[in-house]
């Protein structure tokens, strides 16, 4: 194959923009916040699992107060009424002793009522502590997602609008070829098998692949014209010969 060495230029430069357009796409997919971003998003969701977990534990805690309240005041109201019996008259012997038994049940109940009462709204108290604690936890776990969430965007934003600028100089090389259109779809091919598609020779060295080059095929590329499209013999990029 031939081609202006000019048009070879302009495939190394096609070359060395490809590679730029690599490093850039590389860059955002291993951005720094997006792993920040998903070790915050797993703290936010845990912080988040705490807060259901003590909200939760909270609910069943005030129904267990509420159920133990209306036992009490279901056994106050009943020890009202015996009271007001007791004191009452036209009552037999029989029945006062019976009301008096009954009134020290319901005291014994009422005591046991109140000891539970207030256990279990010493341990809602230490559930609110918890949960204040976790909803401040889930506060700050959002405030970092977000502040995670702006870098990394304002990050992706940079680099689409630097990748942008590297497609539009590669349409421009891409459009100069358009004389070269072989070069150009041989270029493309070796690029399409995830090698660099073109690379300079330095004294005795391949751009593409960065290896020393044999004497004896250094030899045989300099000794061909200069319009005259060469491979290198250890990667196949295209070998632009430069001053």
């Amino acid at each position: 194959m031939k081609a202006d060495p000019a048009a070879q230029k302009t495939v190394l430069t096609l070359a060395e923009v490809d590679a730029e357009i690599g490093r850039l796409d590389h860059q955002r997919r291993t951005l720094a916040e997006l792993r920040e971003l998903t070790e915050a998003e797993q703290v936010a969701r845990d912080a988040r699992d705490a807060v259901v977990r003590a909200e939760t534990r909270a609910a069943d805690l005030d129904r267990d107060i509420a159920r133990i309240e209306r036992d009490v005041d279901g056994v106050r109201a009943r020890t009202q009424r015996d009271e007001q019996l007791l004191a009452g008259s036209g009552i037999g012997a029989k029945q006062a002793t019976e009301l008096q038994s009954e009134l020290e049940t319901l005291a014994r109940r009422r005591g046991v009522l109140e000891d539970e009462q207030l256990g279990i709204m010493e341990e809602r108290e230490a559930v609110g502590i918890e949960l204040d604690h976790a909803r401040t936890e889930l506060t700050k776990a959002d405030a970092a997602v977000t502040d995670v969430t702006g870098r990394k965007d304002t990050a992706e934003a940079d680099l689409d609008a630097s990748r942008a600028g590297r497609d539009r100089a590669r349409a421009e090389l891409v459009s100069t070829l358009g004389t070269a259109a072989d070069l150009l779809a041989d270029y493309e091919r070796i690029r399409a098998k995830g090698r660099v598609g073109a690379g300079a020779l330095r004294e005795s060295r391949c751009g593409a692949c960065r290896l020393e080059l044999d004497r004896t095929f250094l030899s045989q590329v300099r000794g061909r014209a200069a319009d005259e499209v060469v491979h290198c013999e250890e990667c196949g990029a295209i070998l632009v010969r430069v001053a």
